[in-house]
């Protein structure tokens, strides 16, 4: 992987995260193959496409987690440092209906050495607060994690995710498992987030229909990168019906 703080490809004195020529083979078989993606601080890009399409094996190179021939280039406005903060919501975690651990404990185990079972100190106790609050998630801090609905377990690994705050965040299908009024709140969230923080935001999703509202690029990839652009102009492409086998032309 190849991060450099040195603006490329036209982003001098930017904040972008640009994937190059990007190839996965796995055992014999090209998962992925010539994906190009450019993606800018501030904004939010959707990756969809089918089942198997590769959207994971994308997200875990990103991550370092999967091998790749191509190159992968992160640039900031300024700073020093040699490869990007990356925040990262895996999809559908389960969690036990009978585990007693709460939010606070969750917390207290990934963001600190202290052991769970030992007080929390005031101190730390409100470092908490201050993380749930960059999702308006303060009443959830004393709430047990098996009984959270499915946005507010989002919700959780939201903030989780933001500690430190990371130069690029990606959700694996946030709107998995979420209600509507659920998923419009998680989008609500990460318009605010990306407001707030100036970051990168790449989202999977399964789910269409509130792309064009909150997101700004989509990118509909099958193996490699068959469209990418605003929404309305991908969601209406040949290239979106024929991979979702959608009859009649698109509009």
């Amino acid at each position: 992987m190849i991060f450099s703080k040195h603006g490329i490809g036209g982003c001098d004195n930017s904040c972008c995260l640009k994937i190059h020529g990007l190839s996965v083979n796995l055992e014999g078989d090209e998962i992925l193959h010539d994906v190009n993606l450019h993606m800018h601080c501030g904004q939010i890009t959707a990756l969809i496409g089918p089942n198997g399409a590769g959207k994971s094996t994308l997200i875990k190179a990103i991550l370092g987690q999967r091998v790749y021939s191509g190159s992968i280039y992160f640039s900031t406005f300024s700073g020093r440092h040699e490869k990007p903060r990356i925040g990262y919501v895996p999809q559908s975690p389960t969690f036990d209906k009978g585990d007693p651990v709460s939010v606070l404990d969750l917390f207290v185990c990934c963001i600190s050495r202290r052991p769970a079972f030992l007080p929390v100190s005031a101190a730390l106790r409100q470092k908490v607060l201050e993380c749930l609050s960059r999702v308006h998630g303060e009443a959830l801090i004393d709430k047990r994690i098996g009984d959270l609905s499915g946005g507010e377990v989002q919700r959780v690994l939201l903030a989780l995710a933001l500690e430190p705050i990371p130069h690029i965040l990606i959700l694996d299908e946030p709107l998995s498992g979420v209600d509507v009024e659920g998923m419009e709140q998680v989008m609500a969230m990460l318009d605010e987030i990306r407001r707030n923080f100036d970051l990168s935001i790449l989202i999977t999703t399964h789910d269409f229909s509130m792309l064009e509202q909150y997101v700004d690029d989509v990118v509909l990839i099958k193996g490699t990168v068959l469209k990418d652009g605003a929404p309305k102009d991908v969601l209406t492409s040949p290239e979106f019906h024929a991979v979702f086998h959608l009859g009649g032309a698109a509009q």
